[in-house]
């Protein structure tokens, strides 16, 4: 946390839009340091999220099963990339469908979870009213974020960053 704490203003909020593309987000989070804890730091970045800054937030994030160069996304989908083409086309007509019906691209906290999982995810949010389907899209990037803070800290402490 120090690293982080210590950090200059605007490399504080450089660090917080690499890990979630919303700048109000990254401001608010940035301004609210120090932080005691990671713990602290997950409760400020979860509370400081509104649904303008998911807007914002879903448009760093490709689609699920879509080759990208974004490295944290790779990282994040390493387990897909494997997939068969069947399952690659299954996920792909499915992020049409949901982008279709939601308006904008099926977000999943997606570390740790193979294609068929997240294409069997998808399929079930399909079905999801708008207002559940936001709450849902909403509780993945907090997750995501979530991630994405703790690798952030970790490099800051290592000092790659």
């Amino acid at each position: 946390m120090d690293s982080f704490n210590a950090l200059p203003e605007d490399a504080a909020r450089g660090q917080l839009l690499a890990c979630c593309a919303a700048p109000r987000w990254a401001e608010a989070v940035a301004a609210g340091r120090p932080y005691r804890s990671v713990e602290a730091l997950h409760a400020a970045a979860e509370a400081a999220l509104t649904d303008a800054d998911v807007a914002d937030g879903l448009a760093g994030h490709p689609r699920i099963g879509e080759r990208t160069a974004d490295l944290r996304s790779q990282r994040e989908q390493r387990k897909v990339a494997g997939a068969s083409a069947e399952v690659l086309a299954a996920l792909a007509d499915g992020n049409l469908a949901y982008e279709r019906r939601f308006g904008h691209v099926y977000l999943v906290c997606a570390s740790g979870r193979g294609a068929d999982e997240l294409l069997g995810v998808l399929r079930d949010r399909l079905g999801n009213d708008p207002d559940t389907e936001r709450a849902v899209v909403r509780g993945e990037l907090v997750a995501i974020n979530r991630l994405r803070l703790d690798r952030m800290l970790g490099e800051l402490a290592l000092g790659r960053v």
